[in-house]
C-alpha cells in the first residue's frame, strides 16, 4: 500500500530505452469494500486533467465505490494520477445540482424542466427577432465528451449562426493549437507519449508535468531510474519536482520565454546543429530563422533572462547533439508574454534538426483540460469541425452540405469570437444572452471584479449548466443540473490523441440530465430546421452523434472514421487519424514529412507572429508550401507590465497536483481537499526577509487590478517572483464565503491582456506588491514522506502542501501491483 497523497507518484518500474513501460495498477476503493463485493468495473477514462489515463469505476450497489487503472492502456498502463484516485468521490456530494433553478425577484428559486426551458426559448427568440444571432454567445469547457461538443458546434452554427463561441480551453490549449496550427498547417500532436520510451533528452518548457500530467511524469521518472536515462532539460522560474530532477534548470524572468529559445537556435545553427538536408526539402523560413537569432547569443539571453550564459549554452548544446529529442510544452510558455511565438520556437527546433515522426523524436504542445482536444476538434472552440479553415469558403460548403444548410448560415465572415471577446461583447451590450457549460469564470478568468459585473449585467441573460452551485452558477439567470463523467457515455481524446470510451456507471442524481439532451432539447424547442425542413440535429443518443462526427471527419487530418464504440470497448484507447489506410490508429505524424500545409487542407492561412495579423488564401499560395513546414521566427519583445517601484514583484500564477481548475470536484474529494485546502503565495527568502514575512505569515498581493490574501510559503523560488495557484474562489468545500471574507482567488491579479495569435490570456504576466497582514503559527510547511528518485518538498518548492499523511479527509493508502 502506498500514501498517494504523500508520494503522488508511487513506486518505480524502472526500464530502459526503447523498452516497454511495465504495468503497474493503481487502486482505490471505498473504506469496508473489498474488490470481490464490486457488482462491476466499468470503463472510463480521466476527466481531471489532460492526460487521457484509462481506469475502470467499481459499482456496489448503484453507486460509485472506486476506481482502477487499465493495465492494457497505451497511456497509462494501469497507473493513476491522485486526483483520479480520490477525485470520483465528488459526484457522491449531496450537494449536486438536482433540479433547475431561475431567479425570481433577485433569488434562484427550484423550478421544474419545462419553465426553465421555456424561459430560455422565449428570451432566445425575442433576440434572434430583435436583434439576430449575434447577440447569442456561448462559453464551454474542456471536460464534456465529444458527442455533446459536436452537438453544441451544430446548434450554435448551423442552428443559431452566432460566431461567439468558444470554451476555457482559451485559457489552457488555444496557444497549442494554434502554434502547431503555424508550424505544420493544422491542429494535432507530431508526438506520441510512447517517444518518451526512446529520447535520449527530453526538454520541458513552463511544464511543471510532475503536477499536471502526473502519469506521463511517472513514466519519464521510470525512464530516469532505469539504464541509460534521458537528459532532462527544464525551463521554470520555480523549483518544480521536475526542476529537481533537471540535468540543465534554466530558471528564468517570467516572460522571456523567447529569448532564451532564439538563444538556443542561435547556439544550435552557430554549431552546426542541424539538419540542412531536411530543412531544404520539408521546410521553408530558414534563412529568416537565421537572420533573426543572429545577434541572440547566450550572453545577450542571459542579460534578459537571467540566468547564466553558461547554462544556456549547455542546455543548448543537448539539444543539438541529441539523437531523440522530445520537448514538452504547456501553461508557462502558453499564458506567458508571446505565447505563440515561443511556442513556434520549440516547433523550429524540432523542424532545423529533423526531428519529428521518429520513435523519441517530436513535439508534445500539451493539453491542459482532458477534452481540450475535442473542444478543437469539434468546433465548439469557435473553429470549424474536424480542422477545416473558417476562411476557406470550401471547407465551409463541406458544413453545409454535411449539414444541409445554407452556406451563409454558418458564420464565416471574420474569425471566430474569443473567450475574452465575448465577455467583452457581453459587457459592451451586444450580446445579451450568454451560456456557460461545465466552466467557472468567475474564478477562472482574468481581472475577476470585471467578471463579476459582466455576468450580474441586467441585460445579459446568463444559463449556466453545471453539476455544482458554483460561484458563477450563484450569478445566473438559469441554472440547469448535469450529469456528469461516470453517469452518461460518450468519448474523449488526450494530448497524444488517444480516443477513449467512457462508459455510464451509475445514474445521475435527481433531476440532472446529460449535457447533450440539455443541448437536444433546447434544438427541437427552438425548431431548429435543415434545408428540407427536417430536424437539424438528426441524432439522440452519444453513439449516433459518434457516428455523424465520423462522417465529420472523413477525409480530414483528424479522421475518425476507423473508429466504433465498439473497437473501443475492453482495449486500448486509440489514437487519430483511424481510418481505412490506418485501421489501428497512427501512434505519430510527419513520418513522410510530409505536412498539412497545402492550401487547399490547410487550418489557416498564418498569421504574423508579433501583431496577429492575418494571411489571405492567396497570400498562402503565393508562398507555395506545399507539404513543407512553416519555421516562423520572431524577436524578443519585453513584456507590457514590467515590475516598477509601486509594484516590484513579477506574477506567476499555476496549478497543485491535488486540484483541477477551480476545485469544483477536487475539493470535494477528503484526501485532496485536506492536502490542499487553501491558497498561498511563494516568496523567495530574501524578499520574504525584506519585508518581514515568516513562513505562514499573512500576505496580502496586489496588482493594478485586484488583491488578495494567503498565507506565505518561503521556497526556492527566485528573487523578484511571487506565485499564487489560481484554483481556489470564493467558496469553500460547504459552498460559504472563504474565511475572513478576504479574496483569495489568484485572478483577482491577472491583467485583462491575451497573446495576439492564439488570443490566450496572459496569466502569467503583470506586477505586483506584497504586503504583511499577520503573523501565521511560525510553523514550518509539514515535511512529505517522499522517495529518492521522486522528491516533493513543500517547504522547497512544489506547488501544494504535501503533508506526510492526510489528515481528517479519509484513507489516502492506495494498492500498487506491480506488473498488473
Amino acid at each position: 500500500m502506498t500514501d498517494r497523497i504523500a508520494n503522488p507518484w508511487g513506486e518505480r518500474t524502472p526500464f530502459a530505452r526503447d523498452e516497454e513501460w511495465p504495468v503497474r495498477v493503481d487502486q482505490f476503493l471505498e473504506d469496508g469494500v473489498s474488490e470481490d463485493e464490486v457488482d462491476a468495473w466499468v470503463q472510463t477514462a480521466s476527466i481531471l486533467h489532460s492526460n487521457g489515463d484509462a481506469y475502470d469505476v467499481a459499482v456496489k450497489d448503484g453507486r460509485m465505490v472506486g476506481v482502477r487503472g487499465r493495465a492494457i492502456d497505451r497511456v497509462n498502463k494501469g497507473r493513476m494520477d491522485p486526483k483520479d484516485l480520490f477525485g470520483w468521490q465528488a459526484n457522491l456530494s449531496e450537494d449536486r445540482l438536482k433540479r433547475p433553478l431561475i431567479r425570481k425577484d433577485g433569488e434562484l428559486v427550484e423550478s421544474s424542466w419545462d419553465e426553465a426551458f421555456d424561459l430560455m426559448v422565449e428570451k432566445s427568440q425575442k433576440l434572434l427577432r430583435e436583434k439576430g444571432p449575434l447577440a447569442f454567445g456561448f462559453y464551454t469547457t474542456g471536460q464534456l465528451f465529444l458527442e455533446e461538443y459536436y452537438t453544441l458546434a451544430v446548434m450554435g452554427k448551423a442552428g443559431l449562426g452566432t460566431p461567439h463561441m468558444d470554451g476555457n480551453t482559451r485559457l489552457c490549449t488555444a496557444t497549442a493549437g494554434q502554434a502547431m496550427k503555424e508550424s505544420f498547417g493544422s491542429d494535432g500532436q507530431p508526438g506520441s507519449y510512447a517517444d518518451i520510451n526512446h529520447a535520449d533528452t527530453i526538454m520541458l518548457v513552463g511544464h511543471n508535468m510532475a503536477e499536471t500530467q502526473a502519469v506521463t511524469w511517472m513514466r519519464i521518472l521510470d525512464r530516469l531510474a532505469g539504464p541509460n536515462p534521458p537528459k532532462l532539460v527544464v525551463v521554470d522560474p520555480r523549483p518544480t519536482p521536475v526542476a529537481k530532477e533537471a540535468t540543465v534548470h534554466l530558471p528564468i524572468k517570467s516572460g522571456t520565454n523567447m529569448a532564451l529559445l532564439n538563444a538556443f537556435l542561435h547556439e544550435m545553427i552557430e554549431n552546426g546543429h542541424y539538419d540542412q538536408g531536411y530543412i531544404d526539402e520539408h521546410t521553408m523560413g530558414f534563412e529568416e530563422l537565421k537572420s533573426t537569432v543572429a545577434e541572440c547569443t547566450p550572453e545577450w539571453a542571459a542579460g534578459i533572462c537571467d540566468v547564466p550564459a553558461e547554462d544556456i549554452r549547455e542546455a543548448a548544446r543537448l539539444l543539438g547533439e541529441s539523437e531523440r529529442l522530445l520537448s514538452t510544452v504547456l501553461q508557462g510558455v502558453y499564458q506567458s508574454h508571446q505565447a505563440t511565438a515561443s511556442a513556434c520556437q520549440i516547433n523550429n527546433i524540432h523542424l532545423i534538426r529533423g526531428m519529428l515522426g521518429r520513435p523519441g523524436c517530436g513535439v508534445l504542445q500539451f493539453n491542459g483540460q482532458p477534452t481540450a482536444q475535442n473542444t478543437r476538434e469539434t468546433g465548439a472552440n469557435g473553429d470549424m469541425p474536424a480542422f477545416r479553415n473558417w476562411d476557406n469558403k470550401e471547407h465551409v460548403q463541406e458544413l453545409a452540405d454535411l449539414w444541409n444548410v445554407d452556406f451563409m448560415k454558418i458564420p464565416h465572415w471574420a474569425p471566430p469570437t474569443h473567450a475574452m471577446q465575448i465577455f467583452r461583447y457581453a459587457e459592451q451590450g451586444s450580446i445579451n444572452f450568454l451560456w456557460i457549460s461545465c466552466t467557472n469564470p468567475a474564478v477562472s478568468l482574468p481581472e475577476l471584479h470585471r467578471i463579476r459585473d459582466i455576468l450580474a449585467k441586467e441585460d445579459v441573460f446568463v444559463v449556466v449548466q453545471d453539476i455544482f452551485l458554483t460561484e458563477t452558477a450563484e450569478l445566473a439567470d438559469v441554472v440547469l443540473p448535469a450529469a456528469t463523467w461516470g453517469e452518461k457515455t460518450g468519448t474523449y481524446t488526450n494530448t497524444d490523441r488517444t480516443v477513449h470510451l467512457s462508459e455510464a456507471a451509475v445514474e445521475p442524481p435527481g433531476e440532472a440530465k446529460h449535457d447533450m439532451d440539455i443541448f437536444l432539447e433546447y434544438s427541437r424547442r427552438m425548431d431548429f430546421r435543415d434545408n428540407d425542413g427536417a430536424p437539424l440535429i438528426k441524432w439522440e443518443h452519444p453513439e449516433e452523434a459518434f457516428e455523424a462526427w465520423k462522417e465529420c471527419t472523413r477525409g480530414r487530418f483528424c479522421d475518425y472514421t476507423g473508429l466504433t464504440y465498439e473497437k473501443l470497448r475492453g482495449g486500448s484507447g486509440i489514437q487519430w487519424p483511424c481510418n481505412e489506410d490506418h485501421p489501428e490508429g497512427t501512434e505519430r505524424f510527419f513520418a513522410d514529412s510530409n505536412f498539412n500545409t497545402y492550401t487547399e487542407t490547410c487550418e489557416t492561412y498564418g498569421h504574423d507572429l508579433l501583431t496577429g495579423a492575418v494571411n489571405s488564401e492567396a497570400d498562402h499560395r503565393a508562398m507555395a508550401p506545399n507539404g513543407r513546414a512553416f519555421i516562423k521566427p520572431a524577436p524578443f519583445l519585453p513584456t507590457q507590465e514590467e515590475p516598477g517601484e509601486e509594484y516590484p514583484f513579477r506574477l506567476n500564477t499555476g496549478r497543485t497536483i491535488y486540484h483541477f481548475h477551480t476545485r469544483t470536484k477536487t475539493s470535494r474529494a477528503p484526501q485532496l481537499n485536506a492536502a490542499a485546502p487553501d491558497a498561498w503565495v511563494e516568496i523567495s527568502p530574501s524578499d520574504a526577509a525584506s519585508l518581514g514575512v515568516g513562513e505562514g505569515d499573512v500576505v496580502r498581493v496586489e496588482s493594478p487590478r485586484g488583491a488578495m490574501q494567503a498565507k506565505a510559503r518561503i521556497n526556492g523560488i527566485r528573487d523578484g517572483v511571487v506565485f499564487a495557484p489560481f484554483h481556489y474562489g470564493y467558496f469553500d468545500t460547504e459552498g460559504h464565503d472563504a474565511p475572513d471574507g478576504q479574496p483569495r482567488a489568484a485572478n483577482e491579479l491577472t491583467i485583462t491582456s491575451w497573446d495576439p495569435v492564439s488570443k490566450q490570456p496572459m496569466f502569467k504576466a503583470g506586477a505586483v506588491k506584497v504586503t504583511k497582514v499577520a503573523d501565521g503559527n511560525g510553523e514550518p510547511s509539514p515535511a512529505p514522506t517522499t522517495t529518492a528518485s521522486a522528491p516533493l518538498d513543500g517547504a522547497n518548492g512544489s506547488d501544494g502542501p504535501v503533508p506526510a499523511a492526510t489528515t481528517g479527509g479519509g484513507a489516502a493508502e492506495v494498492t500498487e501491483r506491480i506488473g498488473g
